[in-house]
């Protein structure tokens, strides 16, 4: 992809998903992720309707009329996205690559944590960590993160969540808001999303397409692993293969909601088909 081509799609992308984080997700991201607790702004005189509870005493006997004290909400926080780039991410069969969905996902994320004055920090992973980026604020930062969401090219094709958990715990030290943004064809990470959940405000994204459901009857079939470039002649006809194709897929899923929700973590799946906007308005309501 060359550079104008890049900044084309970058800039594309920042219009569709800065309207949805200004107009639609602001509010609710703000109301879901509250701040670190309340702090002391300034005191001014009593209102009809101010708590009494707020009545600054020693200010209203000094001036012998009540005055109240006004907190805001200490509200800087650190949004930190985890990002699986694997091979398999490269698959779609409704004119959108899972990628391309969790690219708009990261994006409309990452601008409304900034329309809230929020950090965000971008971390992607295969079965390595293949590039992290310290949380920061602004615009620019922002493009910067949805300029290697389109055009990096991993080492790896393999997934390991567990190890992208793990480096997480280790590099970031104080809570953060976690989205891990992923397909979750992949096991053995509950212990490591228990021990991760406990630090920081967690949630799974998992990006999927029907057609990994659920395979078709179309006879032969020549099909490649995506993650192990691996070639295999499969037998659609065969109810069996289909059967066993159907479980292993539902095993993946079932693991992916049974841990995350076991480590206390929040849990949201979209298919690339359906609309990732009203998916995430659901999931910041029932939280807020």
């Amino acid at each position: 992809m060359d550079t104008k081509e890049l900044l084309k799609k970058v800039r594309k992308i920042e219009i569709k998903t800065r309207r949805l984080s200004d107009h639609i997700f602001g509010g609710e991201y703000h109301s879901t992720f509250k701040g670190r607790g309340m702090t002391f702004s300034e005191v001014r005189q009593y209102q009809f309707g101010d708590d009494v509870r707020s009545i600054d005493w020693n200010v209203t006997a000094r001036y012998n009329e009540p005055y109240v004290k006004v907190f805001e909400e200490e509200r800087e926080l650190t949004m930190m996205l985890m990002i699986d780039v694997s091979g398999s991410q490269l698959f779609g069969t409704n004119n959108q690559f899972k990628k391309e969905v969790i690219t708009e996902i990261s994006a409309t994320l990452a601008f409304s944590a900034l329309q809230n004055n929020d950090k965000v920090g971008l971390l992607l992973f295969t079965d390595e960590v293949e590039l992290y980026i310290p949380p920061k604020k602004g615009r620019s930062h922002a493009l910067r993160i949805i300029r290697e969401l389109l055009e990096f090219s991993p080492k790896s094709s393999k997934t390991d969540v567990g190890a992208a958990l793990k480096f997480l715990t280790n590099v970031m030290k104080k809570k953060a808001i976690v989205f891990v943004l992923s397909d979750f064809i992949a096991d053995d990470y509950l212990q490591t999303l228990r021990i991760t959940g406990k630090k920081h405000d967690l949630t799974g994204i998992r990006v999927f397409d029907e057609r990994e459901e659920s395979i078709p009857n179309i006879g032969m079939v020549q099909m490649q692993d995506a993650e192990t470039g691996a070639l295999q002649l499969v037998n659609t006809q065969s109810k069996q293969v289909r059967r066993a194709y159907e479980k292993y897929h539902h095993e993946r899923v079932t693991y992916f909601q049974d841990s995350f929700t076991k480590a206390g973590c929040g849990v949201l799946s979209c298919r690339v088909d359906e609309s990732y906007v009203k998916k995430l308005l659901g999931y910041f309501k029932r939280r807020g």
